[in-house]
């Protein structure tokens, strides 16, 4: 009998200590806060590359609304023109599109302006990001004359051109001028900056 009530004890301790771990689990469980909210924003499908959007380069996700980066998508990316690389998962924001947004980070006043460069091999070199100096050479032996100068590289299109390639730069008003007049009767190539500049 007493072999019984010591065996009883032992379970009973044993079973008390489990119904308070089984109640300590259920609180814990009760007072965990549930998920946050989320928001649907757009994502890349895949590594792309600068240029339009196709139907299957984006896909739609969920993410913490705490976590979703100003300016994101969130529907209408297809068809617009993406302006430097976004790797798989990334979301897709307005200053990685052509148009309005892509200058935003920029000083106000600044303009994105096309130049086309005379040697798509120099034009490949570049990375949205980049600081360039443009410099232009006419016909007849005239040495190149520096025309601008640390304009930053918004992107580089693709271009199928023989004329050379295309590159977007920010440039302010007077810069866009002069890049202007020099390409209607130059060849104008660029030199990069160092990134310490």
């Amino acid at each position: 009998m007493r072999a019984w009530i010591r065996a009883f004890g032992r379970r009973r301790r044993l079973l008390a200590a489990a119904l308070t771990a089984l109640a300590l689990a259920c609180g814990l469980t009760v007072l965990r806060p549930g998920p946050g909210p989320t928001t649907a924003v757009l994502v890349a499908a895949k590594d792309l590359k600068p240029g339009p959007l196709r139907p299957g380069d984006l896909r739609a996700v969920r993410l913490p609304s705490s976590a979703v980066p100003d300016g994101a998508l969130h529907t209408g990316a297809v068809g617009r023109i993406l302006a430097s690389p976004l790797r798989r998962g990334e979301p897709v924001t307005d200053v990685r599109l052509l148009g309005p947004g892509l200058l935003a980070t920029l000083p106000p006043g600044t303009v994105a302006t096309p130049v086309r460069i005379a040697d798509p091999d120099a034009a490949r070199l570049l990375v949205p990001g980049d600081s360039v100096g443009v410099l232009a050479a006419w016909d007849g032996g005239q040495a190149a004359q520096t025309v601008a100068e640390r304009m930053p590289v918004i992107t580089v299109p693709p271009s199928q051109s023989e004329a050379g390639a295309l590159v977007v730069l920010a440039a302010s008003p007077d810069q866009a001028r002069m890049l202007a007049a020099a390409q209607a009767g130059g060849h104008l190539s660029v030199t990069i900056n160092s990134r310490t500049q």
